[in-house]
């Protein structure tokens, strides 16, 4: 993939998902920031189809021009912003992941640390949601990446001898599909619960479920 200097297009710099173009330029790299930001906003309160890109660009505080240098489309921002969010998602709970003596507390960590990250940006589960519809390739990445990350580290605690042999992908999925569940009840509908006591419960669960015993 080709870079872009700061208010210039290159042509051919689109992604292989055709989202947006990466800056080389700090100017640059906080401008599509801005964008992506008022993107999430405006598709969060509008929805993708009834949502504009001047309703973008007027919450960025950035001409339309500025807007094309970056992103061809309205799809192509939200493709983008699809991206940004998985990857915001990975970035909040990798370290947390990492600093655990253990994959149960690991797993415990990442899931506290999602559910902090889903009552600070609500967003994330319509927009998550509406990809299905918008662009059904970026929703099936999003999940199946996400399930990657977690069969592999799974794997990899299993190898060491923390975890049963047998983990695999449908403890990922499943796993994944528990922490989008419990995301959504306790971190969009409510916050009536504090998220240690929810990652505690959870882990107490795949402790007994998935721990080698003996």
């Amino acid at each position: 993939m080709s870079e872009t200097g700061d208010g210039a297009d290159s042509g051919g710099g689109a992604t292989a998902e055709g989202a947006a173009k990466r800056p080389r330029t700090a100017r640059g790299l906080r401008t599509q920031r801005a964008i992506l930001d008022a993107a999430a906003v405006e598709f969060s309160e509008h929805g993708f189809y009834a949502a504009s890109i001047s309703g973008i660009t007027r919450r960025a505080g950035v001409a339309l021009g500025s807007f094309y240098t970056w992103f061809d489309s309205k799809d192509a921002v939200f493709r983008a912003l699809v991206r940004d969010m998985s990857d915001q998602v990975r970035d909040h709970v990798a370290p947390a992941i990492r600093a655990a003596p253990d994959q149960i507390a690991a797993e415990r960590a990442g899931l506290e640390q999602f559910l902090q990250f889903v009552r600070g940006h609500k967003e994330i589960y319509r927009i998550i949601d509406e990809a299905e519809f918008v662009d059904a390739e970026s929703f099936r990445l999003h999940y199946s990446t996400t399930a990657d990350r977690i069969r592999e580290r799974l794997q990899a605690a299993a190898a060491r001898g923390e975890l049963i042999e047998e983990v695999g992908e449908v403890h990922a999925w499943a796993i994944m599909g528990m922490n989008v569940f419990l995301g959504l009840r306790f971190g969009v509908w409510a916050e009536d619960r504090p998220t240690e006591a929810i990652a505690d419960q959870v882990a107490a669960m795949l402790a007994r479920g998935l721990a080698r015993r003996g």
